[in-house]
């Protein structure tokens, strides 16, 4: 079989909060590429210790959230000379870091939210209603919606419990849509229903909790909008081999880049998967594309 590797490694765990979703990515992972007649090891990790089997030629890592996402891991393996899927230091950095990404984006002309970053609950100083996030996290950990006064100090509390940085942003009603990359193309552009409109932790990784619809069934001149501002902030960011940016759009039609994913989950009910599948791709064929972009020396 003529690519470019065959021998690999499936990293998944970490030491982040994410550690369960990311086991459930991996073991998915290799399963895929053992399909694809790959020689898979399974490398679960439990700490910042990064050790790769030998005879591994590449990795591919699903990693989600501090250390995976950070670019942390991704130094690590630049310096032990070892090709892996995804987007390098970097980008990573950029991508994972709330108030670098906005930077990034807002200079590159892309639609981001109206925000601010505080450490301070008091004095409220954004209108209602209003989205906290933490600064560094991925999985919707630690992300409330604000909608009276009442719950503004727990929600806060809860938030910069994390990173002591909060990202306080504007709530756009409408449609929730997300845009999965592979290789620097852009998917089908997926819609997600989740209950209450919040798609949280649990609406994200409990089968049947929410609904997507692939495509997305919206006008095809804001899905051709999301897709352009996909890519344009994958190419501002320096991503590479996969992604996934998720955006907001209001019922006028006013679309919003929220923020960029450059470890997509590869669960059961992970979106990434779902696009790719949308667009004839099966989770086994993807999984054997991304592992192929695998490289090193990236940005």
């Amino acid at each position: 079989m003529n690519r470019r590797y065959n021998q690999v490694a499936v990293l998944m765990g970490g030491p982040s909060k994410e550690y369960e979703i990311s086991l459930r990515s991996g073991r998915a992972v290799a399963e895929a590429l053992r399909a694809k007649e790959y020689v898979v090891q399974d490398v679960v990790m439990d700490s910042e210790e990064l050790t790769v089997p030998a005879g591994v030629e590449a990795v591919f890592l699903t990693f989600h959230g501090t250390f995976g996402e950070d670019g942390t891991a991704q130094r690590l393996l630049e310096e032990k000379g070892i090709p892996y899927t995804g987007s390098g230091p970097k980008a990573s950095r950029l991508s994972f870091d709330k108030q670098l990404s906005h930077e990034v984006l807002g200079h590159a002309g892309l639609p981001i939210p109206d925000h601010v970053f505080v450490t301070e609950a008091v004095p409220r100083a954004f209108p209602l209603p209003c989205v906290l996030k933490p600064l560094r996290q991925g999985s919707s950990l630690g992300v409330h919606l604000v909608f009276e006064e009442g719950q503004w100090a727990a929600a806060f509390a809860e938030a910069v419990s994390y990173d002591g940085v909060v990202l306080v942003e504007e709530y756009i009603p409408g449609h929730e849509l997300t845009v999965g990359l592979v290789n620097g193309q852009a998917l089908p552009v997926i819609e997600i229903i989740a209950p209450q409109g919040n798609f949280d932790y649990t609406a994200k990784y409990t089968k049947g909790k929410t609904s997507y619809i692939c495509p997305a069934e919206i006008p095809d001149s804001w899905s051709d909008d999301c897709r352009k501002y996909a890519l344009k902030a994958y190419e501002a960011l320096g991503c590479e081999g996969m992604s996934r940016m998720d955006f907001r759009v209001t019922q006028a039609g006013r679309i919003v880049l929220l923020e960029n994913n450059t470890i997509p989950g590869f669960t059961e009910t992970s979106l990434l998967p779902k696009a790719a599948a949308a667009a004839g791709i099966p989770f086994p064929d993807l999984c054997d594309t991304i592992m192929q972009t695998a490289a090193i020396g990236k940005a």
